[in-house]
């Protein structure tokens, strides 16, 4: 049974935003024993953008929301709501949505932070789609954006190669029948946590001299399993969808999976027996942007003329706790 929204909604607009500053590979050897070979080979990662001391998330997804807004046409004042999906907030409060909202002058909105790791994006994208087709809300403004540079232990190359910095909006409104979102797949996993998480800083265990000292403000990974458990369930979320609506893998127009590292993107593409070309790919130049990968992703494959109105795409996340899941969707402009 398809989880089919009460009406017709799809995205009717995209926009991005990145640092200026581009971190590369020889960089990073800089902090820990790595070399650009090391990284390219395990990850097709070349450089990333990180931000300068001071700039938070809000500022990234901001700006991101600034052009989905223009690309649309709209002002600030025609949004209805913004959900800001990150794992990086500026701060525990006031939420990001809220400075985000304040930052672009939107003052008809409310809003929400909705943290689900890199599978953020897309369980923020089913929240304002179902906001939207309940009939409360005209348009919602869905925006991820992330400051990974802000939780990264420079020493450890398993981690501090993998992740950069920026942001992804897009705006949700009803479309017509046939267009926009047609299915979804959403998961989570508690045991999770005990491969990918950031332990200290929240209730349990607040943050102390202690902590910082036994750097426990960083993302803590073990890979191995991360890389199973990506792979089989990005697939298998994705195949489900496709299953059960009756579309085959190869009509597919465009594969957007997060983008967490090439290795993983390709297995869970081949997976699905999808030719390399159907399958979305910035993360060479970007690196992993947490709940900004498919937002941008899909904002540059659709500025590159790479899909159009009425084009079938999975989309596809696997992130930290653990959760994952997919949307499927006809592209709606």
């Amino acid at each position: 049974m398809t989880r089919k929204l009460a009406a017709s909604v799809g995205i009717t607009a995209t926009g991005q935003f990145f640092p200026d500053r581009i971190v590369t590979n020889d960089e990073l050897s800089q902090y820990c024993e790595t070399n650009d070979e090391w990284i390219t080979t395990r990850t097709g990662i070349k450089e990333r953008r990180w931000v300068e001391k001071g700039v938070g998330s809000s500022d990234l997804g901001a700006e991101a929301l600034k052009m989905a807004l223009k690309n649309r046409g709209l002002t600030p004042d025609d949004l209805d709501a913004i959900v800001a999906c990150t794992t990086t907030p500026d701060m525990f409060f006031p939420c990001t949505a809220a400075l985000i909202q304040h930052k672009i002058g939107a003052t008809k909105c409310f809003g929400f932070d909705l943290n689900a790791g890199c599978s953020g994006f897309l369980f923020g994208l089913t929240t304002g789609a179902n906001m939207v087709a309940g009939g409360g809300f005209k348009r919602v403004a869905v925006v991820g954006c992330d400051v990974m540079s802000s939780i990264l232990d420079l020493s450890d190359r398993n981690t501090a190669v993998l992740f950069g910095d920026g942001a992804g909006a897009v705006i949700l409104e009803q479309v017509e029948d046939g267009l926009g979102i047609l299915d979804f797949e959403h998961y989570i996993d508690g045991s999770g946590g005990a491969f990918l998480r950031m332990e200290a800083g929240g209730s349990v265990m607040p943050a102390s001299a202690e902590t910082v000292a036994a750097k426990k403000h960083y993302i803590y990974q073990e890979g191995k399993e991360v890389y199973k458990r990506a792979v089989r369930e990005m697939a298998e979320a994705s195949r489900l969808m496709l299953d059960r609506n009756n579309i085959d893998p190869k009509d597919l127009k465009l594969f957007i999976p997060h983008q967490a590292n090439i290795r993983i993107m390709e297995a869970a593409a081949k997976r699905l027996e999808l030719p390399a070309e159907l399958m979305a790919n910035n993360i060479r130049y970007f690196a992993n942007t947490t709940a900004a990968t498919i937002p941008t992703a899909m904002h540059q494959c659709y500025e590159a003329g790479r899909m159009g109105k009425g084009d079938t795409l999975v989309l596809a996340a696997f992130g930290a706790g653990f959760t994952w899941g997919g949307t499927l969707l006809k592209w709606a402009y």
